[in-house]
């Protein structure tokens, strides 16, 4: 069992080490063209990469994306990939995710050690009694949004009222529903489920969409922007930041060293996948077609680029990870008015992640 050490200790050095994570991979790649020998590229290795005391022993933990393969996760993907969780003493085994296995209910069950989801979905796990904890709030931001065709006749919000709209189920509906509670909106709601064709086929009039990837979709699909009426929740007030990385309370107090080195190597790999787009899109893309999902490369790159914003925010990498008090509670108090929490759980209680 690993000692125990102060939060904030944690919460220092995470960037610390994610930047060092990063850097010895970059060093590396620049100096094993040369012709050194496969000893002499070897101790290279073992030298820039800061490996922990209690390396020789690999810690065994496993991590559980929300959903199927694609660069929502590439941060994740390269920390494996590019041997940063190993340099962190850990042996992770990511699973597959998708709508078959729900990451929290995962978490919960002792299926994983580690899953990433939705900040909304963390409060209220939180505030229903779980015991999960957010040990990094990797987006930074919203990348909901909705989508209508102008030909219908929807130009701003008030056109939206009386409307037919395609939303998916659970808590993907709590930023809309916000939206229309503040704009005093009233639409028929139509049940979206893995797809957005009922929108495509002309089944509902508005759609939500994640700005990384139904909206892509939509274009993908031969359909020209300037079709297009968008409204980017964001911009209405309703910045909920989205995927986070989450553990049981109990492994945060049982082995803080460990969720350290798994927060810190997949910061690292988040920034070495944004510096290192073709590579990361090989590995993406090897990910994606072993689970057959069907996507493709310009989807993928698309998909790459707009997580970057949403991680990086205005390039701040010393940021990365980081909740804010204030968006938390921006985000628990929509769950509350819409009375699906009856009381916001503490933040220090939930959040135990970089500062």
């Amino acid at each position: 069992m690993a000692p125990q050490q102060p939060a904030g200790s944690f919460r220092r050095t995470v960037s610390v080490r994610a930047g060092a994570l990063r850097d010895a991979a970059v060093r590396r790649s620049r100096v094993m063209p040369t012709c050194l020998s496969a000893a002499r590229a070897c101790l290279l290795i073992l030298l820039l990469v800061p490996w922990p005391a209690e390396a020789a022993e690999l810690t065994k933990i496993s991590f559980l994306p929300q959903w199927i393969p694609q660069a929502q996760f590439a941060g994740y993907f390269m920390a494996k990939e590019k041997g940063f969780y190993r340099a962190s003493g850990l042996d992770v085994e990511i699973l597959r995710g998708g709508p078959a296995s729900p990451a929290f209910a995962a978490l919960e069950s002792r299926g994983t050690t580690f899953c990433n989801d939705w900040l909304l979905t963390g409060i209220q796990k939180r505030a229903a009694g779980a015991t999960v904890v957010n040990v990094a709030q990797m987006f930074r931001h919203s990348a909901m949004m909705l989508i209508a065709r102008k030909e219908s006749g929807i130009r701003s919000l008030t056109d939206l009222n009386h409307k037919r709209i395609g939303l998916w189920e659970g808590d993907f509906r709590i930023p809309p529903m916000a939206l229309f509670r503040r704009f005093n909106l009233t639409l028929t709601i139509v049940p979206l489920y893995s797809t957005i064709n009922l929108f495509l086929k002309g089944g509902v009039d508005v759609v939500s969409a994640m700005k990384y990837n139904e909206y892509n979709t939509m274009i993908q699909s031969g359909i020209d922007p300037d079709e297009l009426t968008t409204f980017d929740l964001r911009d209405f007030g309703l910045d909920f930041p989205e995927d986070g990385l989450y553990c049981l309370e109990e492994t945060y107090n049982r082995d803080p060293h460990v969720v350290e080195h798994f927060v810190s190597a997949s910061i690292a790999g988040w920034l070495y996948a944004f510096d290192h787009e073709k590579e990361t899109l090989d590995v993406v893309m090897r990910y994606a077609d072993e689970a057959h999902t069907g996507t493709n490369r310009a989807h993928q790159r698309w998909m790459l680029a707009r997580v970057r914003e949403l991680i990086l925010g205005n390039g701040d990498k010393t940021k990365v990870g980081v909740l804010k008090r204030g968006d938390y509670l921006r985000a628990a108090e929509a769950l509350r008015d819409q009375g699906l929490i009856r009381e916001i759980p503490p933040f220090d209680r939930f959040y135990r992640g970089p500062q």
